[in-house]
């Protein structure tokens, strides 16, 4: 029997399946996985990767990284959250500012955007590596993150606030129908908009697609920006649900976002991946983390676990890249 004909669609549905086999396994060693509050439970998780995962995919569709979204997610989450409670004095009017919820939030998905357009000015301006200047930019925004929180958390932030993050709707927890909110506006973006045809071009070859006219530049710092206020809108999901602002949230959720882009097919060279094969990266990221807190395993194990799936995806990538 000839398989090799049915080998694209086991390339296309690969992450379906992984996660298929990932829940049956996980149904068989618990009883308490297939369950409607742990199906919530970890939806309600996974909606913080998958914002700052889409991002990622926008980015590694051109050929990018990003290892700043962690950090400029606790500086988003820290602005917010101290603009909101504190406002901000402006000694040589001596004026002070106070901030409602909604404008909290705009200053910090701002921030976001400059830090992410930051690192696209960098990159396009001085042709810095996407990986060393985002890097620069994880210690920077940590940096700025501890000066203005001073080391401490910020937190008792108030109900309508904390609504964000805990909050349900029409039966559905709210960071669920923000990630959803998200999703769909990328896929629309990247499939139905000159700029996504753009992101797949970049990534694609970017000599030729700086031949046919595209302004690489431009279309660069757009999609890292982009980045960097979808990590703005993980961290004030972050920062709602822990009615704080912790100095050191985001911590390493560069590396669960870029689990999710590979996992999901995304292609690290660029040009080849979708949005919802990211999303269904994340959720397995997500239910593996579930099943294995719920079986449980030792947090170090978690980590050489998640280790050995991220190796295991890149090692398949390559292999589907070299048969196309």
């Amino acid at each position: 029997m000839n398989l090799s004909k049915y080998r694209p669609y086991f390339v296309k549905f690969q992450p379906l399946i992984a996660l298929v086999v990932l829940c049956v396994a996980l149904s068989i060693t618990s009883d308490k996985f297939m369950t409607v509050d742990n199906g919530w439970n970890v939806m309600r998780q996974i909606s913080v990767n998958i914002c700052i995962a889409v991002g990622m995919t926008l980015v590694v569709l051109t050929s990018g990284i990003d290892l700043s979204v962690g950090s400029v997610l606790a500086l988003c989450g820290a602005i917010t959250a101290g603009l909101l409670k504190s406002g901000i004095e402006i000694p040589a009017g001596n004026l002070f500012v106070g901030f409602t919820v909604l404008g909290a939030i705009i200053m910090g998905l701002l921030a976001g955007g400059i830090a992410g357009a930051f690192n696209g000015w960098t990159i396009t301006r001085f042709k810095v590596p996407p990986f060393v200047a985002t890097l620069a930019m994880l210690t920077i925004a940590r940096g700025l993150t501890l000066l203005w929180t001073k080391g401490f958390p910020i937190s008792v932030l108030g109900d309508n606030f904390a609504y964000i993050g805990t909050g349900w709707f029409i039966g559905i927890p709210l960071p669920v129908w923000i990630s959803a909110i998200v999703v769909l506006a990328a896929v629309i973006i990247t499939g139905k908009t000159p700029l996504g045809r753009y992101i797949y071009a970049i990534g694609g070859n970017e000599n030729a697609a700086k031949l046919s006219g595209i302004n690489i530049n431009r279309v660069k710092i757009i999609v890292y920006s982009m980045a960097g206020v979808l990590a703005a809108v993980g961290g004030i999901i972050v920062t709602s649900r822990l009615d704080s602002a912790q100095p050191n949230a985001g911590t390493s959720y560069e590396l669960d976002a870029i689990a999710a882009v590979v996992i999901g097919g995304t292609s690290l060279s660029g040009g080849r991946g979708s949005i919802w094969g990211t999303v269904l990266g994340a959720v397995i990221i997500g239910v593996l983390n579930n099943g294995l807190v719920l079986l449980n395993v030792s947090p170090f194990w978690q980590q050489v676990v998640k280790g050995l799936v991220i190796l295991l995806a890149v090692i398949i990538d390559k292999a589907n890249s070299k048969n196309d």
